[in-house]
């Protein structure tokens, strides 16, 4: 794709290049009253262009930063929803107890103990 786009841009450069060489003659403009500019044809069609394209571009790149920084606010909130909350810090009356033998209660399950089972791995089909 960059190479599409980098060809696109050359056939451009070369043809505003052949207009520039085709119609390099000096023009006179006339600004208000008695001001007059006498520039060449393609620079006042370039200047022209680049003055018209200024708004257009200024728009587009508000746009990109105002989208970015919503992106950034979503991807922040997701983020803080998905990530699980910190464990409770750990008390004197928390923690677990040797079981011993004259006790009748078994000993507490660790938290590691109670973790799922990872889920089976995908076959090349997609899930089953």
């Amino acid at each position: 794709m960059q190479f599409l786009r980098t060809a696109f841009w050359v056939v451009i450069a070369v043809a505003l290049a052949f207009f520039c060489m085709a119609n390099y003659v000096p023009v006179t403009v006339r600004l208000w009253g008695d001001l007059v500019m006498e520039t060449k044809l393609p620079v006042l069609l370039i200047g022209a262009f680049l003055l018209g394209a200024l708004p257009f571009w200024i728009m587009a790149r508000a746009t990109r930063w105002r989208l970015t920084r919503r992106l950034d606010s979503t991807e922040r909130a997701l983020a803080a929803v998905t990530t699980p909350p910190a464990p409770p810090a750990a008390s004197v009356a928390s923690t677990p107890v040797a079981h011993s033998p004259m006790s009748s209660t078994p000993p507490m399950a660790d938290a590691t103990d109670l973790a799922t089972p990872p889920p089976p791995p995908l076959s090349p089909a997609g899930p089953a």
